[in-house]
């Protein structure tokens, strides 16, 4: 299952774009907590803690609680946004967690026997479709991964929705289909083209005379 990650943060008593402006002057990321039908919560939060997340992949799936003083809410970050020229973070969304609601996130997906799956040692190429699957979970059962086991995959094969492991309880974002989540794919074959025969040498355009011929005898003179 997915961990929990605590990030501390501190309270914000204005909202607009001057006091995010005077935030970040501070040398932090201004952030907001919405939904649940509660009013929002405005923090600031350390860009170092923001930055390690975002350097960990998947942020988009992963929970945290974000501790204000003597409080906690559970919350998804949801959406980040980066300076233009310094690609540093300067604004963060988090979503908060309602009690007994399910969670829409992007799940990812490993691969298992990768190495000794036969469509790959046959000469086939694992072809991903999707490296996340997006699904509606509950909160309390989010899994790290999805699994799909490649040991019996041979070229040709499909790997759909089906082909997951253990779903704990999901259900996909796309409905009324067993969608391919990948595929193992025949090698590409290139053709060389055939090299074209090299041209013969040029003819001469005058013949020599044979040997041992007269040369002809030059014309004579009218009188």
């Amino acid at each position: 299952m997915v961990q929990t990650i605590r990030i501390e943060a501190a309270a914000r008593e204005q909202a607009g774009k001057g006091a995010a402006r005077a935030t970040r002057r501070q040398g932090l990321v201004p952030a907001v907590i919405y939904g649940a039908k509660k009013d929002a919560t405005l923090l600031a939060l350390d860009p170092r803690l923001v930055m390690k997340e975002l350097h960990k992949g998947g942020w988009q799936s992963h929970l945290y609680e974000v501790a204000i003083g003597d409080t906690a809410e559970r919350c998804l970050m949801r959406d980040v946004q980066f300076h233009p020229v310094t690609d540093r973070p300067i604004h963060v969304d988090f979503q908060r967690l309602a009690p007994g609601a399910r969670i829409r996130l992007k799940v990812a997906v490993t691969f298992l026997n990768e190495d000794t799956c036969p469509g790959i040692k046959a000469g086939g190429v694992l072809n991903v479709v999707r490296r996340e699957i997006e699904v509606m979970a509950d909160p309390e059962n989010v899994p790290e991964s999805f699994e799909i086991d490649l040991a019996a995959a041979e070229i040709g094969d499909g790997l759909r929705w089906s082909a997951v492991k253990d779903t704990f309880g999901t259900k996909p974002a796309i409905t009324g289909r067993d969608f391919m989540v990948a595929s193992i794919a025949a090698p590409t074959v290139i053709e060389e083209e055939p090299v074209a025969a090299a041209p013969g040498p040029v003819e001469a355009t005058k013949q020599k005379a044979p040997a041992g011929s007269a040369a002809p005898a030059p014309a004579k003179k009218k009188k």
